[in-house]
């Protein structure tokens, strides 16, 4: 971090609370202070440097008796910078949104009324835990692999192989937290242009005026604040990689442009009437449906099959099998600096072998430094580690028979998506068929009354091996 101090976002609509901490923490952070989530979106969109760590209070306006706001926040957050460390300082600290927001992937909670010096050790924890986190991203990306034994990860790895040193676009779909950033790395490395760079933007952290200058660049004077030239990120990339994390999220507008870049190479720097062009090659993440936002008009479809010429699904963190216990070890290590390692007892192991883990590999992450911070060198019994779980988004929820009040919850909860929600459900009935059909599929595809082409179709996308 050096000697300047770093950038902390503080999130709360009382001023009261606002000046009390920017005075408090004024000596140790740079306090960025907002009262609303959508104020706080758009200074980030704005910003030349993302805060590497978030005070955020759940009752934000307009409902500021409501946490549903401030759990969107966390999804907000993190969709802007993956890498962000958000601690959650509110009154409603219940023990389900405890569990909520650190689910989501906060990383700590901190309830009202707080002691500050408690607040400031606990800021400077997760400011080094982020910094452990910026050099275990080189290092992972480095290694040119990725964690797990499951047939989903040995599948991912093979694909990853098989797709590298390809010059055709890569888009990579997942859940939020998943490693599609990782895998991007490792696509890049993993071929020809290895020894050129890989440039990373993520659309949601930018205004579209904003990201189309990143894109492309710009020459001095193009509009206010262009003091100089700029090369873009596509001038940046050079004949490396250039990877957009976040692209369902670009806006219309600035599709078309990308396109044309997709097509035929060119790109027009704003305020150059001169074309430029580029021979980077183009990975793409998100952690929407596409397909759906082609259909309801969000995403162009030219440029959907455009990015999808060749497409890796990252498998979510419980369709990995038993991969949760080779990460768990692997965080063990790599925080062993600054948390102590722990145990887990039978049934601690069981319980989190049934948790379906809705953050994904950030949520296990989160949870391996809270249980080493809390019972160092203990064994964790399933108690506790109930506790720091959000039981109640166990997969028995996603049921045909859920009544209309689970629903409303689960709709109510920041990151609901329904295309995962009926996946999901999807997946177990082609579970329970290929079961009863003893791995038959034209008998299950007659249980599940569709054809044995669907069939077909419905395994590969789900990742499902007969």
């Amino acid at each position: 971090m050096g000697t300047e101090r770093p950038a902390l976002l503080l999130i709360d609509d009382d001023p009261l609370i606002i000046d009390a901490l920017s005075f408090a923490l004024q000596t140790d952070y740079r306090v960025v202070a907002s009262a609303t989530r959508a104020a706080t979106l758009a200074w980030l969109r704005q910003a030349n440097e993302v805060p590497p760590v978030a005070l955020v209070d759940l009752g934000l306006p307009p409902r500021p008796h409501d946490p549903d706001e401030g759990f969107a926040l966390i999804g907000d957050l993190l969709a802007a910078s993956p890498r962000m460390r958000i601690l959650i300082l509110s009154g409603q600290s219940s023990r389900r949104n405890i569990q909520h927001a650190l689910a989501l992937g906060a990383v700590d909670f901190v309830p009202k009324p707080c002691d500050v010096a408690l607040l400031r050790a606990r800021l400077a924890h997760q400011l080094l835990l982020a910094e452990a986190d910026a050099s275990q991203q080189q290092a992972d990306a480095n290694a040119l692999d990725l964690l797990g034994d499951s047939a989903a990860m040995q599948r991912l790895r093979d694909t990853i192989r098989q797709f590298a040193a390809t010059p055709f676009p890569v888009l990579i779909e997942g859940e939020s937290g998943s490693g599609k950033e990782l895998v991007a790395a490792c696509l890049h490395r993993q071929g020809t242009r290895a020894r050129q760079p890989l440039v990373t933007i993520n659309c949601v952290a930018f205004t579209p005026e904003l990201l189309e200058a990143q894109l492309f660049g710009y020459r001095k004077g193009a509009f206010t604040g262009a003091s100089g030239d700029h090369p873009g990120l596509f001038g940046e990339a050079g004949q490396g990689t250039l990877f957009l994390d976040e692209v369902g999220e670009m806006a219309p507008e600035l599709q078309a442009k990308f396109l044309r870049v997709l097509e035929n190479g060119e790109y027009y720097r704003l305020g150059d009437p001169q074309p430029s062009r580029s021979g980077a090659r183009i990975i793409a993440a998100t952690n929407r449906d596409l397909r759906q936002a082609v259909r309801d008009g969000s995403f162009r479809q030219d440029l959907y099959h455009r990015l999808s010429v060749l497409s890796i699904r990252v498998p979510p963190l419980r369709e990995r099998d038993d991969d949760w216990l080779l990460l768990l070890d692997h965080f063990q290590r790599q925080y062993a600096a600054w948390v102590a390692p722990f145990r887990l007892a039978a049934e601690a192991r069981a319980a989190l072998a049934r948790y379906p883990f809705p953050g994904n590999v950030r949520e296990l992450r989160n949870l391996v430094i809270r249980l080493g911070a809390r019972h160092p060198g203990d064994e964790v019994t399933a108690a506790q580690i109930a506790t720091e779980l959000d039981l109640t988004l166990a997969p028995d929820e996603v049921t045909a028979e859920a009544t209309p009040e689970q629903l409303a919850a689960r709709l109510r909860r920041d990151g609901f998506r329904l295309d995962q929600a009926v996946g999901a459900l999807e997946r177990r009935y082609i579970d329970v068929a290929l079961k009863l059909s003893a791995g038959n599929l034209s008998q299950a595809a007659r249980l599940l009354g569709i054809n044995r082409t669907t069939l077909y179709d419905k395994l590969h996308r789900h990742g499902i091996e007969t």
